[in-house]
Formats: structure tokens, sequence, C-alpha cells
């Protein structure tokens, strides 16, 4: 979704989530339906799910760039499968060095520094050209509630901060789906970052006897960033969690700049950045997801320059989960294949 979500979902239920309830019911139960009886897909490779139960972000990108890894250090061609927020519809079209963010979206540029990546708005055909390119096991990067392809392990992202808002489904509250009938169809919850806003998903899963899994989003190279004084800037689900990262570097923001997730920056925006970061001597800093927006654009002379862009990875306790999470996959996968 693009655009800011209403500051209204992530607080407690108030009037605007109570006078969209009928909507809101109705949606819950169209989305609680398709997950209940969609006929998904089969294909001839593994398939990880990870997504989340909520609209905006909650780390699920940095998870599945996690899970590739550790798939590449297993042996395995790992690919993805996005739908490509902003991307153009077609046929499924493999990320290429030098696509922009306007054509297959802004998170698959992220995800093919790692591994191959379909954008299809199709799960089927994406995983299909996966294949097709020499990938032996898919890593769908969102997509839980589109119930189109048959997941052998899927994995729910929830923000430990933000957890579910108000608890209220689309377009009551950032719910994609009742709760109950989202979990009954993941196979374990991995809980990001800190906090208690995920508490009631966890007790939950457990109740449901679903594995919950810990990590948290880490910033990369910490010290290059320590000690400077930034003008900050970010377009994502939750800015506030850009801000925190880059803070825990040791890095100063003095001035916050908050945009609409995956917002399209204008040149005119970019030179206004500038020159109040050089007003007040500061340097830029924004988030590696707006940086994949930013490359296609015509920079303002000596903007790049000025940029610092923070990567976030994401840090699972124990170090070994990735690996338990990529071998439950496969064995799954073995299993409805008859190899296992």
């Amino acid at each position: 979704m693009a655009g800011r979500a209403p500051p209204f979902w992530w607080r407690r239920p108030g009037f605007n989530s109570f006078a969209l309830w009928p909507l809101a019911a109705a949606y819950g139960a169209i989305a609680g339906r398709r997950l209940d009886s969609a006929q998904r897909a089969r294909v001839a490779l593994p398939v990880l799910c990870v997504g989340n139960l909520t609209v905006g972000g909650s780390g699920k990108t940095p998870v599945a760039i996690a899970l590739a890894r550790e798939a590449i250090a297993m042996g395995l061609k790992p690919g993805f499968l996005s739908r490509g927020h902003g991307s153009r519809p077609g046929p499924p079209r493999l990320v290429r060095q030098g696509d922009a963010a306007a054509d297959v979206g802004d998170e698959p540029l992220l995800l093919a520094a790692v591994a191959p990546v379909a954008v299809s708005r199709d799960r089927v055909a994406g995983a299909r050209a996966l294949i097709g390119e020499g990938c032996d096991f898919a890593i769908m990067d969102d997509g839980f509630q589109s119930a189109q392809l048959h997941m052998d392990q899927a994995l729910i992202v929830v923000d430990a901060a933000f957890g579910i808002g108000n608890g209220r489904v689309i377009p009551a509250g950032p719910l994609r789906a009742p709760v109950p009938r989202q979990i009954a169809h993941a196979d374990a919850v991995v809980r990001m970052g800190r906090g208690e806003g995920a508490d009631a998903v966890v007790r939950m899963a457990a109740r449901a006897g679903k594995p919950v899994f810990d990590a948290i989003a880490a910033p990369r190279d910490p010290s290059r960033l320590a000690g400077r004084r930034f003008l900050a800037f970010a377009g994502i689900g939750h800015p506030a969690k850009f801000f925190a990262s880059l803070k825990e570097t040791g890095a100063e923001i003095a001035v916050e700049k908050v945009f609409g997730d995956h917002h399209p920056y204008t040149e005119w925006q970019l030179r206004d950045l500038m020159a109040q970061a050089r007003s007040d001597h500061l340097e830029l800093a924004t988030t590696a997801k707006d940086a994949v927006r930013l490359a296609a654009l015509n920079l303002p002379p000596g903007f790049r320059q000025m940029l610092a862009i923070l990567h976030i990875d994401a840090v699972f306790d124990p170090p070994q989960v990735p690996a338990r999470i990529v071998g439950e996959t496969l064995a799954a996968y073995r299993r409805r294949s008859g190899k296992g």
C-alpha cells in the first residue's frame, strides 16, 4: 500500500475503526475464505513464504534475505518471488541489472543483490520463471494472503514494537485478514525486534502449537555512521524503525523527514532536502529501500556525496534458526513430492 497508513490503525480502537467495522467485516470474511478454500498450485521446487499479518513494514524483506543467504550456504540456488509494489502488470519479469524501481518495485531491487528475483502478480508463473532460471528453492517475499501457491513452509513476521496495531482488519486497521485465520495457515512466527507489541500473536501461535523465532534488525557496519549528524529521511512503512536503528549506530539525527511508503521522490524534493541539510551543516541519511528508488533519478549535483545509506540485516537468536527453517522447508517439499 502506497502512502501513509492512517495513524488510527496503530492506536487503540476508536471512533474511526468502529465506524469502518462493516467494511472490515466484509473484507475479513472474503480474505479468510480465500485463505481457507483457495486452490493452491504446486510447483516443482520448495517454496518458503515470508509474509506478515498486516499492511506495512514488519521486517520481512531482511528476513527473506537472511534465509536466502542461508540457503546459498547450504549449497542451494534460491530465487525470490515478489509482487513488486508499483511494478508494471504483465508476464513474470526477472530483475536485471539496470532495472528501475518504477518498473519492478523497490524491494525486488534489494533482493536481486542476493539472488534471482521474479516479479509477478501471478506467483505460480513467477515460480516457473525461477525454475527456468535454474533456481531450486523459492522464497516468496510477501504473498501469504494471495493463496495462489502451495507453501512448503509459511513464516509470519511480526514487528515486536508495532505488533498488529489496533487489531482490526482493513480498512478499520492494518490486518490483512483476521489473525486466527492467518495463524491457522502459518507454520511459524518470527518476532522481529524488541518490544511487547507482538506478544498477543506469540501467545496465539503458542496455543496453536506453532514455533516462535526471534530476530532483530541489526545495522550493518554501524561504526561508519557513529558520531555523524544527519538529516534523516525515509519513505517506508514504519519510518520510526529507521530512525531508531540509525541512532543505534551512534549517529545523531538533527532533523527527521517522513514520506509515504514507497514514496516516488522528485528532483525538487531532493533539492529541498539537500538545501536544508547544508544550511544546518548536516549530512543526509536514508534507508536501503529508499536508496534503490533514488538510483534511477537525476540526483542534484553533490547529493550522492552527502548521502549515507543504512543497511539492515536480520540476525536470528539463536543463529541456527535460518538453517532449521530452510531444512524444514526442504523436508516438507520432499514429503509432498514423494522423495522423502
